[in-house]
């Protein structure tokens, strides 16, 4: 029997979002009900509510986020009704040519809930990431809920469904960070502060964050950034190769997004360095970079989708590097926020108040 629940929902490009009765209808084969218990306000939310991602409105907002199974459809096994668990926008296939060659973590055939969430009256909602979890109880892939240790803290593992892992996996997946390693993070919100977070944990020795305010540098440092540059007083290309002995980082974070950023840090790496790209461009967007540059440099230039992450593999190592005090995800949660909270989140994005709102049921 299908759920009424509350939730927030984008109805109209650049609207203000609002509090909405949900209908949740009951697991079909494959799918689980979740009870979330906590779900972060992610940038991802407002590109949605902006129509940056895609014109499918209304939209269910929300995709960072933790809660409890409460139900599952046939063919359920590897979830079960009071598991704890985080949500996640890769279920992944298991059949497609990335599955198949061992490689899931970049599986090319995700999938969500066939089912469609609605209005009470019978407008479809488009879940954003697949997921919608601006909500009291959702209804998602059982592929798309990856069980947890229970004793952790909803708000803050529930990050790892999105914006933390993404920078984590950026640097440790895509970046392959190392024992002494040297790294730069263009861009410290919740992103580049999860890259500052993994080069820390992969033992790298130097760690530089990079951005224009320095409210974000300091943030940075208690992540385990060793220097930060502040973009509007220092060329960054040169700051970075002053602290790297003059040559550049080994691996260089891209997390913002933009041609300009992009291109410092193609030239604030060293020789056979890797730049990888975490941040998300606007379609609009080109770079032009000399051929002979991109060829006499070397390394390798990456893009890195989720940080490369396999949910099954990565939520639960790092909900336990968590509980034993290794990864501070409680410093990623600026405040916790009531449902009819999340418009006020986002005016907060736009002036750098926050690292993460966290909706808490």
């Amino acid at each position: 029997m299908s759920q009424r629940v509350r939730g927030v929902i984008a109805r109209e490009k650049g609207k203000p979002v609002e509090v909405a009765t949900i209908v949740v209808p009951d697991p079909g084969p494959g799918e689980a009900v979740v009870r979330v218990q906590a779900c972060g306000v992610c940038h991802t939310d407002l590109h949605y509510r902006e129509g940056g991602i895609n014109d499918d409105f209304p939209f269910l907002l929300g995709h960072e986020a933790a809660g409890v199974v409460e139900a599952v459809g046939d063919g359920v096994t590897d979830v079960a009704p009071g598991d704890f668990v985080v949500l996640n926008w890769r279920a992944v296939c298991g059949n497609c040519r990335a599955c198949a060659k061992g490689k899931p973590q970049y599986c090319f055939n995700t999938h969500n809930a066939k089912q469609r969430m609605t209005l009470e009256d019978g407008t479809e909602l488009s879940p954003a990431l697949g997921i919608g979890a601006f909500v009291e109880k959702t209804l998602v892939h059982a592929g798309q809920c990856t069980k947890v240790d229970p004793q952790a803290r909803p708000a803050a593992v529930g990050l790892l469904g999105c914006g933390v892992m993404a920078g984590l996996g950026a640097a440790i997946n895509t970046g392959g960070v190392t024992r002494g390693d040297s790294v730069a993070v263009i861009g410290c919100g919740g992103v580049g502060d999860g890259a500052v977070a993994g080069a820390a944990l992969a033992g790298a020795t130097t760690i530089i964050a990079i951005d224009t305010d320095d409210r974000k540098l300091e943030w940075a440092r208690g992540f385990g950034a060793t220097h930060t540059v502040n973009a509007r007083e220092h060329d960054v290309v040169e700051r970075v190769r002053e602290l790297t002995g003059g040559f550049g980082a080994d691996v260089v974070i891209e997390a913002v997004g933009r041609p300009e950023t992009y291109r410092q840090a193609f030239y604030a790496r060293d020789l056979a360095g890797t730049v990888v790209l975490v941040g998300v461009p606007t379609p609009e967007m080109t770079i032009e970079l000399p051929l002979l540059d991109v060829f006499g440099r070397g390394g390798a230039l990456k893009s890195s989708w989720y940080g490369d992450c396999l949910p099954s593999r990565d939520f639960p190592m790092l909900t336990e590097l968590y509980r034993q005090g290794r990864l501070d995800l409680d410093a990623f949660v600026t405040e916790e926020i009531p449902l009819d909270g999340v418009e006020q989140a986002f005016a907060k994005m736009h002036t750098g108040d926050v690292l993460r709102s966290v909706v808490v049921f």
